[in-house]
């Protein structure tokens, strides 16, 4: 299953408007990160390894809100850090409501019954739950014990106050094929989420853990195991089919990172925000300004294993919409 009906036909006229009028290079959605600090230390993450003066820093909404309109992108992801620490991050999303924009709040969510009255339920927002695997393997990724019944509750509550539900699921290679398959029917038929992601590891060169990072061919081997029997139709993906079928290694794409920049506390960062070569002002600079074609597999030896959704996810959407065999067969699976 892909995005609702709504948002994918708003994506789809977004794209073909683009197209129409010869911009080559828009964003499709733009990871936001209005702080870096978070509450938590994950072992693969290398956000919070920052300078301290950084982690303090916060993004004031009228900024967060100028960068989203000058792009122009129809989704927002709200990350960092963990976005429940900002101070006014229930007006940050308030105000990407009323631009209409899809809005998705990345979070581990231990803060999320502290904060959740600042919050409107709203069908272009949706809270995005870290969830890496089952109690025990998800409270190791995040190297904190008792996590993952808190964010199991957090979903539970917001659930209740009927807003929309996401996750988002990490991949290492110290997970098994029966990892992936217990944790997304959990998420599925238990905690029944209304939508999954779900995402191989990049390899952070700041991340506190550098053993555990997936090459493309384990990619491919565990999604190929995962996905057997029926069960990546069964399951709610968040995810367009082809994007799917490059996971398993059936297909292959170039990276298409402009489609999924990064604007953070130091501007937009090139080439996306898995990677800090330096920053621009505008997302028109940051295009403009990108030699693109230095980066890839084959290209830059930090892309070598890089299988993420920030590269690859907006090539498959273009290719979809670009094939009537495609698009119909991710119709079907909406």
């Amino acid at each position: 299953m892909g995005m609702p009906l709504r948002q994918s036909l708003r994506i789809g006229g977004y794209i073909l408007r683009n197209k129409l009028t010869g911009r080559d290079k828009f964003p499709l959605l733009v990871e936001l990160e209005p702080l870096y600090a978070c509450n938590l230390a994950c072992a693969g993450c290398g956000k919070i390894q920052h300078p301290a003066s950084e982690l303090k820093k916060r993004m004031p909404v009228e900024q967060a809100v100028a960068a989203i309109r000058e792009c122009g992108a129809p989704m927002v992801s709200i990350a960092g850090g963990e976005p429940l620490m900002h101070p006014q991050i229930g007006e940050l999303v308030a105000e990407l409501v009323k631009l209409k924009r899809y809005v998705f709040l990345c979070t581990n969510a231990v803060l999320i019954p502290k904060h959740i009255d600042k919050f409107t339920p709203s069908r272009y927002f949706a809270w995005a739950v870290h969830i890496d695997g089952l109690r025990e393997r998800h409270d190791e990724s995040v190297c904190k014990e008792g996590v993952f019944d808190d964010a199991v509750a957090a979903v539970r509550m917001v659930q209740e106050r009927g807003f929309r539900v996401t996750t988002n699921t990490t991949v290492f290679n110290n997970d098994t094929p029966q990892n992936v398959i217990d944790v997304l029917n959990y998420l599925n038929d238990d905690l029944r989420v209304d939508q999954m992601m779900i995402s191989p590891a990049y390899a952070y060169e700041k991340a506190p853990d550098q053993d555990h990072f997936l090459g493309v061919e384990e990619t491919r081997t565990l999604f190929r195991k995962a996905f057997a029997g029926g069960n990546r139709k069964r399951w709610r993906f968040n995810h367009s089919p082809l994007f799917l079928d490059f996971l398993e290694g059936k297909v292959d794409f170039d990276c298409t990172a402009w489609a999924i920049p990064s604007y953070s506390l130091k501007g937009w960062q090139r080439p996306c925000y898995l990677m800090e070569d330096g920053y621009a002002d505008s997302y028109r600079e940051l295009t403009e300004t990108t030699d693109w074609s230095a980066y890839g597999r084959g290209k830059d030896p930090r892309c070598e294993n890089c299988m993420a959704h920030c590269g690859y996810e907006p090539t498959s959407v273009f290719a979809t919409l670009g094939s009537l065999k495609q698009t119909l067969r991710a119709m079907r699976s909406a």
